[in-house]
């Protein structure tokens, strides 16, 4: 299955767009944004969105039997797949939705499941540090530059997300 494109300049979240996306009858999709200014983290937290940084958000219709613990593993090994590809650093995963690298917190995952018509629907928020990351207290942050001579492109980086999720769909029991 191919997910259709949607590119914006500033939105509040990914998420939203998405759960809007799908309210208005869209199936699955892939949402880019140049900024975020209400970006969601877990539990209510705020992820910061910082200028030069990915926020991706990926939707589509899962199988209704399908695991939260499945899904969880399923994206952190997309995600965890693409860091890999780009950089020659260990990569952990801190359970249960943040990539780090040097276990500094390089990409932060929020999943959401919304039901429309019967359907079950996943929204897979991705952001990841590219060329800044934020000062937080008590919690090392770094970002992707950091890590690499060659300077990252978003836009590239999107594009494997795009690839590997439509790739994998098969696996969220669609």
């Amino acid at each position: 299955m191919r997910l259709k494109k949607y590119l914006y300049k500033k939105v509040e979240s990914t998420n939203n767009v998405a759960i809007r996306l799908i309210k208005q009858g869209n199936e699955s999709g892939i949402i880019l944004t140049d900024q975020q200014t209400k970006g969601k983290g877990q539990r209510q937290n705020k992820w910061i969105s910082m200028k030069g940084n990915l926020f991706v958000s990926v939707f589509f219709e899962i199988g209704k039997k399908i695991s939260i613990s499945k899904i969880i593993n399923l994206n952190l090994k997309i995600i965890k797949k693409i860091i890999h590809k780009k950089i020659n650093y260990i990569i952990q995963i801190k359970k249960p939705n943040d990539i780090l690298i040097n276990k500094k917190k390089v990409c932060g995952i929020l999943q959401e499941t919304i039901f429309k018509q019967n359907k079950k629907y996943l929204i897979v928020g991705i952001g990841i540090n590219v060329s800044r990351s934020p000062k937080i207290n008590n919690y090392p942050t770094t970002f992707l530059n950091n890590y690499s001579n060659k300077k990252f492109n978003r836009l590239e980086l999107f594009r494997e997300f795009k690839f590997l999720y439509e790739k994998n769909l098969h696996l969220f029991g669609v």
